[in-house]
């Protein structure tokens, strides 16, 4: 029970942890859905391309990440604004996915290969929680940590210092979507195959942990193990209270808005 909810709860980990990364350069990376849409397709198509399911997540992460620095550098030469340039990427994400699939393999829909590399799922977990205790470490307790706590805190005193702290805006959107590609490509792993659709609205979920989670590390983290909790514990209560799928299928956004909601009202109190 506990290893299927932790490996369940690895992909918005994941994308939660870049999210709040984001989230710290002042500029809160709003195109983790179409990231984690990137990451699924492209894990797919490079680990049957190279039969190997390291380099397809190695080449996978290069690509998103500099997606990622470029929308920001995009930003920065333009004046554009963060939230729109950043939502064009998740509308991008779909035509990017379908156009090449179709190229590629001549259908939008489901992509499945034997060749497929299979990995064991607790490699995810063990990754998921590396990770957690790696961004905990940099963020807290090195200087780069601080620099970008304190570009979307307070970017004047980094100015000040001849710091530009746009410049971490850049690393942290570049990070931040190298997490929601890796959150992704988990997903395609966990059932083998490339399905459209098959990050079930998690990127906008994941925006939502920064703030269940306090805007911290392990609390992030927490928010995403219990949010799939309660999402399980729905799913299996549809069997015997026979809730209609059309319910089922908002309950992810339901359960965010409700814990937003929460996690606020905690905060005032």
């Amino acid at each position: 029970m506990i290893y299927t909810l932790l490996t369940a709860s690895v992909p918005l980990i994941l994308a939660g942890l870049g999210a709040m990364i984001s989230d710290f350069s002042g500029y809160l990376a709003v195109f983790l859905e179409g990231a984690m849409m990137l990451g699924a397709f492209f894990v797919w198509v490079f680990s049957i391309w190279s039969g190997s399911i390291f380099v397809g997540f190695i080449i996978t992460l290069l690509i998103t990440g500099l997606m990622g620095w470029l929308l920001s550098r995009f930003i920065r030469w333009t004046g554009a604004n963060p939230f729109v340039a950043a939502l064009a990427l998740n509308i991008a994400a779909l035509g990017i996915t379908e156009t090449i699939s179709v190229l590629l393999y001549n259908t939008k829909g489901v992509l499945r290969s034997p060749g497929f590399p299979a990995i064991n799922g607790i490699w995810f977990v063990v990754l998921a929680v590396a990770l957690v205790f790696l961004a905990y470490w940099v963020i807290y307790h090195t200087p780069l940590g601080l620099r970008l706590r304190a570009s979307g805190r307070s970017p004047e005193v980094l100015l000040q210092r001849g710091i530009d702290p746009v410049r971490y805006r850049d690393g942290a959107w570049a990070v931040a979507a190298m997490l929601a590609a890796l959150a992704g490509g988990v997903l395609t792993v966990k059932i083998g195959a490339y399905a459209p659709g098959g990050t079930n609205g998690q990127g906008w979920i994941a925006l939502v942990m920064v703030y269940l989670g306090f805007r911290n590390v392990g609390g992030v983290a927490l928010a995403a193990v219990v949010f799939t909790l309660i999402e399980r514990v729905g799913i299996e209560a549809q069997a015997v209270l026979a809730i209609p799928s059309t319910l089922l299928l908002g309950l992810p956004s339901l359960l965010a808005l409700l814990l937003y909601i929460l996690s606020q009202l905690l905060r005032k109190e």
